[in-house]
């Protein structure tokens, strides 16, 4: 019955929205009857509520109602969506400000003159306003009422100017900062967490181990990590607009004519130029910049972008007139002023502590408010020439409310399809289908390709990409990234807004386009340009890289970036740095032969044993290098005819898992019918629950004999290849870390030397009076404490400070450990003077020549190159379904 009532609550979302009720009512609503209609039937056949639900009951349906709206609303820490009416804010303020009109005839001014320049014109411009407002609708119409007829008259064919209007369009769904992006990477944080639960199941059913590692765990995305992925992919899509139509105007030169610039092309059309595309560039870099170099989140930069084009069209309606671009130029010199005085002053109000410290804060307190005043100018200016602020402010509201609302009632339909056991069965058909997660992946973009047909892109998002995205992202064998999955799907939505009948861009452009330009060639227009989206689709998919490089590099490379010993970090880590042990190996004997001369006699006999173990253990480091690399070439000799084996198995285990799930589900049934229903219900349940075992029990008599055996060797290799990695990094850690000791301690020396003065004093005390010598000693004893290598001083001290407490205080004894403790000082200033000079220099040197392969994984951070090193490693995809 709970298939029964899933089919129902899909027809009556189809119903609903083919009768054109609205979005944000058709889902919920669907869900709702559905949800009321499984419950009352539940209740009147078996006086069960529940006994028509896959999982739970209408109340837990119910409370994961309310646990989105609180979500979407009141967590705090679920702050992504906050950017979408900031975006919405930039992106409507820059098309009524008619900064997006100034950019179309500019730039078919500056392209017109070359074959296809028109149409290359427009794309340029569509790559422009999709990187400032992301607005199709808008961007279209635009387009539509300014660009065609001048397309028209130069007589461009009607099917390849409208394509072209209609696809450069709709690049805002996929060039940064866009709406679907934000809205996708809202959705895909949900899901990696249950892709996560998925995969720990897995990994347990495979293993028979309770907790992933974390080196196989799933890692979230954000909408600043799908800005960034989406960017070279949106360029991509720039590019092969761009070819096309070249290759269509020097093939067909009729269909793209050149149309040359009547005017002048003298310094005024330069400057003209220059004052049109430099406020949308600037706009564009710091939005864009501010995220990609890790300055600003993406709310900071949604903020960022909507004073930025406020302030623009505050300079724009009042284009022509005297001191229009004062407020502009105000804001302009005091963002400079603020930039200078934080890179000159520490502007940090809670740590003021001299009088320059103040004099910068004051500057800065001065700029900032010169750029609120310009802010304040620029948006009464927008607010009093033709209400413009309210007429954005208006728009936005719905717009952002519309999204919102989508959003949850999305999320009540994914309850109830999950509540009726829909995501189960369409895990078992997508885990069932022949060719691993290819198979699975093809057909998921084939569905989403075929919606967009006939739903809108928020619609998809919401509701399809919580259903398949854990399915996806779960699976080991591809072991894909999140924003690699939302930037294809994202890729493949772009394609609603222009394939009929529902395409959205067309009707959007059917509205503004003359009479001359007939429906059909608007749909004929529209097919080379979806051929090129698919074309990107498939360039972006089989080549990761293209998404998942820019994210990991700017987080390898930001403030919040994992040191290098982190485990997710080590594979590709090491596979960097054992080639630079190939590269360097010369050099690095050379550095460690070096290192073992230097003259360490004088030095405590345990700092010398620690050095002498140390400088062991990386001549010994190049043996381990070859340990491991030997280690993971057996493995990898193993893996060809071993893996046809280990997927058989696997695609086994996974109908097992099916079944057991549906003897689960009846076993629940068989209870609740117990309750409820006669002995004859029983039956039929237990005879169903026997089948099952049945069946069960004929998969399990088709895993192959040699299965477990192969397997035992597979793991044996897999546990020897680890063994030989953790060898490695223990080996690495040891040889660096003497080192960096022994370093720290003489380069403390100063401070060292700085104690002795207080040192004489208190041992003066002593002889005075207990408690308080007893409290100078602690003093003392914390301070050296704080001095590297100094443990023996403070030792002493602090035996000499017992040695004082309770009423029966010991000063001679006291006196005692105190001489040890100035004993122990002298010995300790003597060497680490004696090293300052004769060692510092040389162990300096030594760690420069180790510290990028022997040393690498006790560094702060990676370096520059690791990091690039270690992101284009981890932006390829790798199988990890073999330790499943």
């Amino acid at each position: 019955m709970e298939i029964v009532f899933l089919l129902i609550l899909i027809l009556t979302m189809i119903l609903a929205l083919g009768g054109g009720f609205p979005v944000a009512f058709a889902l919920p609503g669907s869900a709702i009857v559905t949800i009321g209609l499984a419950a009352l039937t539940g209740y009147i056949f078996t006086g069960d509520v529940s006994s028509y639900f896959a999982h739970g009951d209408p109340l837990q349906w119910l409370n994961a109602g309310v646990t989105n709206l609180r979500g979407i609303y009141w967590e705090a820490e679920r702050d992504t969506l906050i950017a979408i009416p900031l975006f919405i804010f930039m992106g409507i303020m820059l098309e009524r400000s008619k900064i997006a009109e100034d950019l179309l005839i500019t730039m078919a001014q500056l392209f017109g003159p070359i074959p296809g320049g028109l149409g290359i014109s427009v794309v340029v411009v569509g790559a422009l306003l999709a990187a400032t407002t992301g607005i199709v609708g808008a961007t279209v119409i635009a387009m539509g009422l300014i660009s065609l007829p001048v397309m028209l008259r130069a007589n461009y064919n009607h099917a390849l100017a409208t394509g072209t209007i209609s696809a450069s369009g709709t690049l805002g769904q996929i060039i940064p900062p866009s709406i679907v992006l934000i809205i996708l990477a809202d959705q895909l944080s949900n899901a990696t967490d249950q892709a996560a639960a998925l995969r720990t199941a897995d990994y347990k059913a495979g293993t028979g181990l309770l907790s992933l590692p974390s080196e196989y765990d799933l890692t979230s995305t954000s909408a600043g990590d799908m800005f960034l992925g989406a960017f070279i992919p949106g360029l991509v899509l720039v590019g092969l607009y761009i070819l096309y139509i070249l290759i269509t105007a020097l093939l067909r030169p009729g269909t793209a004519p050149a149309a040359p610039f009547e005017g002048k092309i003298d310094s005024k059309f330069a400057m003209r130029v220059l004052i049109v595309l430099l406020p949308p560039l600037t706009l564009i870099f710091v939005v864009l910049g501010s995220i990609i170099l890790g300055i600003a989140t993406v709310n900071q930069a949604g903020a960022i972008g909507a004073i930025g084009a406020m302030i623009m069209a505050g300079y724009r309606l009042r284009e022509g007139e005297k001191g229009a671009f004062t407020p502009a130029l105000i804001a302009t010199a005091s963002v400079v002023m603020l930039a200078v005085l934080v890179n000159t002053y520490d502007i940090n109000v809670k740590n003021i502590r001299s009088s320059e410290d103040a004099i910068g804060i004051a500057l800065a307190s001065v700029a900032s408010i010169v750029f609120v005043i310009s802010v304040i100018w620029s948006g009464w200016r927008t607010y009093k020439i033709d209400n413009t602020l309210e007429g954005v402010m208006i728009e936005t509201a719905k717009t952002t409310s519309l999204v919102f609302i989508i959003l949850l009632g999305a999320a009540m339909l994914t309850a109830a399809f999950r509540a009726f056991g829909g995501e189960e069965l369409v895990r078992d058909f997508l885990t069932g289908l022949p060719g691993g997660f290819i198979t699975k992946f093809v057909v998921v973009m084939a569905v989403i390709f075929i919606l967009g047909f006939f739903l809108d892109f928020i619609e998809i998002a919401v509701v399809v990409v919580p259903i398949i995205a854990p399915i996806l992202l779960a699976d080991p064998s591809a072991n894909v990234t999140a924003v690699w999955l939302g930037v294809m799907i994202g890729v493949n939505m772009q394609t609603s807004f222009l394939t009929p009948p529902f395409g959205f861009a067309l009707f959007y452009l059917r509205g503004v386009a003359p009479k001359i330009v007939r429906t059909v060639s608007m749909y004929k227009g529209v097919v080379p340009f979806i051929a090129l989206q698919l074309a990107g689709l498939v360039i972006v998919g089989l080549y990761p890289p293209l998404v998942n490089y820019l994210p990991s590099k700017v987080y390898l490379t930001s403030e919040t970036a994992p040191p290098p010993n982190n485990p997710r970090l080590q594979i590709c880590l090491e596979q960097h740095l054992f080639t630079q042990y190939d590269i360097q190996a010369d050099a690095l004997r050379a550095a460690i032969q070096t290192a073992k001369g230097l003259d360490i006699s004088y030095v405590p006999e345990r700092h010398q044993k620690s050095l002498n173990t140390g400088l062991a253990a990386a001549d010994a480091a190049f043996t381990k290098v070859a340990q491991v690399n030997a280690a993971t070439e057996a493995l990898n000799a193993f893996i060809p005819g071993y893996r046809p084996l280990h997927t058989e198995v696997r695609g086994l285990r996974v109908e097992m898992n099916t079944i057991n799930r549906e003897i689960s589900e009846l076993e629940k049934k068989r209870r609740q019918a117990r309750r409820t229903r006669g002995q004859s219900v029983v039956d039929e349940i237990d005879a169903e629950i026997a089948e099952f075992k049945n069946e069960l029990a004929e998969i399990q008599q088709q895993i192959p004999e040699g299965w477990k055996s192969s397997r035992a060797g597979y793991v044996k290799l897999a546990a020897a290849e680890k063994k030989a990695r953790r060898d490695y990094r223990r080996n690495a850690d040891g040889a660096y870390e003497p080192v960096v000791n022994l370093r720290r301690i003489i380069a403390e020396t100063s401070v060292l030397a700085g104690l002795e003065g207080k040192l004489n004093e208190v041992g003066s005390a002593i002889k005075g009076d207990a408690k308080q010598a007893r409290e100078a000693i602690k003093t003392l004893g914390s301070e050296v404490g704080a001095v590297a290598g100094a443990g023996d001083i403070r030792s002493a001290l602090n035996k000499a400070s017992r040695a004082l407490r309770g009423d029966k205080p010991k000063p001679a004894q006291a006196a005692e450990h105190f001489s040890k403790a100035k004993a122990h000082f002298a010995a300790e200033l003597e060497w680490r003077r004696k090293a300052e000079s004769g060692l510092a220099a040389g162990l300096a040197s030594y760690d420069e020549a180790i510290r990028g392969t022997i040393g690498a994984r006790m560094q702060e951070r990676l370096s520059e190159n690791q990091a690039q090193s270690v992101a284009d490693c981890q932006s390829h995809h790798r199988d990890i379904s073999l330790d499943f």
